[in-house]
C-alpha cells in the first residue's frame, strides 16, 4: 500500500491518468493526496473532478484558489469569470453533487503517522502546526455552513496583508484563505505580497518565499504544497513543492509519501 502526493492537475485529466500508470497506482490498495487546483485552465476539469470524487476515501485533496474560484462562480460571483473555462462543470448533470463534494474538502491535511502536512500554497511565519490547523478549520466551517455563498462573494482581495489574532469577520477569513491558497512571498514580519508569481529572485526587495522566512513557526513540519509553477519541484527547508506546470506544457509530478524522506519525484510530460 502506497500513498502518492500529486501536484496541480488543473483539468489535465489524461496527464493524470498517465502519471498514475507510471506510478502503477492500485486503486484497491493505494492512496492519493492532491495539493489542490484540480480544475481550471486545462482541457477536462469535469472528468478530473469526477475521477477524484469517485476515489472516495482513497483520495485526499485540499482546496486551491482555482477550486474556490469554481465554487464562487457557482455561487453567482462572476468576478474574473472570463479567465475560467469551467462551463462544463457548471452545466453538468451532476454539478450539485460535485460542487458539494468540493466545498467539503479541507484547506489543510495533516497525517500524524506519516508526519506530513498537505496544503495548496503557504503558511505565514507566525503559524505553527496547531495554529495552521485551527485557522484552516475556521474557513472550512464557513464553507460547509449555510452562509457559504456570502463568503464566496467576499473572499477576493489582497487585504489584510498581515496576520493578527485580532482580525475578525471577513478580513480574518480572507487572510486565512489567501495564505492557504495564494501565498508565495512574504517578508520577515509575515506581510504578504500576493501579486508576485515569478520564480525566486524576481520578487521585491525584502520579500522571500514563505518557506525561507528565518525562524518560521512551521519549520519543523514536513509540508507538501503546489500552486507555484514557476518555482517547480523543490525539496528543501522541510518542504516539497509539486507544481511543475502541467497546464503550461510542463510536467505533472508526484512523490511517494513516507515517514522517512520521500522517494525521488516521478513526472510525466504535459507538452
Amino acid at each position: 500500500m502506497a500513498t502518492y502526493a500529486i501536484g496541480d492537475v488543473q483539468g489535465c485529466y489524461e496527464k493524470l491518468l498517465r502519471l498514475l500508470d507510471s506510478l502503477r497506482f492500485d486503486r484497491a490498495r493505494d492512496h492519493l493526496w492532491f495539493v489542490g487546483d484540480l480544475v481550471n485552465r486545462g482541457p477536462d476539469s469535469l472528468a478530473t473532478l469526477r475521477f477524484v470524487r469517485d476515489l472516495g476515501d482513497r483520495a485526499i485533496t485540499v482546496l486551491g484558489n482555482h477550486d474556490l474560484h469554481l465554487l464562487a462562480l457557482a455561487a453567482g460571483n462572476a468576478r474574473q469569470a472570463k479567465r475560467s473555462n469551467l462551463e462544463a462543470v457548471l452545466q453538468a448533470s451532476d454539478r450539485d453533487e460535485l460542487l458539494d463534494w468540493l466545498r467539503n474538502r479541507s484547506l489543510m491535511h495533516f497525517d500524524e503517522r506519516k508526519n506530513f502536512a498537505l496544503i495548496h500554497a503557504g503558511l505565514p511565519p507566525q503559524w505553527d502546526l496547531l495554529d495552521a490547523l485551527a485557522r484552516a478549520r475556521e474557513v472550512e466551517a464557513v464553507l460547509r455552513g449555510p452562509d457559504y455563498q456570502d463568503f464566496l462573494h467576499a473572499m477576493y482581495g489582497d487585504e489584510p496583508a498581515r496576520w493578527s489574532s485580532a482580525l475578525s469577520g471577513v478580513d480574518r477569513l480572507r487572510f486565512i484563505t489567501n495564505c492557504f491558497t495564494r501565498l508565495r512571498y512574504c517578508d520577515a514580519s509575515g506581510t504578504l505580497t500576493l501579486k508576485e508569481k515569478a520564480a525566486p529572485g524576481s520578487q521585491p526587495r525584502g520579500f522571500m518565499p514563505w518557506f525561507e522566512v528565518p525562524g518560521r513557526a512551521s519549520r519543523d513540519i514536513r509540508i507538501i504544497f503546489g500552486h507555484w509553477s514557476t518555482l517547480g519541484y523543490v525539496a528543501e527547508h522541510n518542504i516539497w513543492s509539486l507544481d511543475t506546470g502541467c497546464v503550461w506544457n510542463g510536467q505533472l509530478t508526484a512523490i511517494r509519501v513516507r515517514r522517512n524522506q520521500p522517494v525521488q519525484p516521478v513526472s510525466v510530460s504535459c507538452s
